[in-house]
């Protein structure tokens, strides 16, 4: 078994093309394809994302009161 990794775009009909040289011919092959979306640079956060904390300036938002925790377990 082999394990390749391949990096591609998708053409303007929305389909990757795939071809895999194996290098056996007339040679019978079980074929598995996962296909991931390469994820967006900034670990997957779209861009701008971190410059919208503390964006909000509207006085009137506020956090609701929390509550309080209860005492801590002790543990031995």
């Amino acid at each position: 078994m082999t394990n390749i990794v391949l990096h591609s775009t998708s053409g303007p009909d929305g389909k990757l093309h795939l071809e895999v040289p194996v290098g056996k011919p007339d040679t019978e092959f079980e074929v598995e394809v996962v296909v991931r979306q390469k994820p967006a640079p900034g670990n997957g956060w779209p861009p701008g994302y971190f410059e919208l904390f503390g964006s909000i300036d509207d006085e009137t938002f506020v956090r609701p009161p929390q509550g309080e925790l209860p005492p801590p377990v002790e543990l031995e």
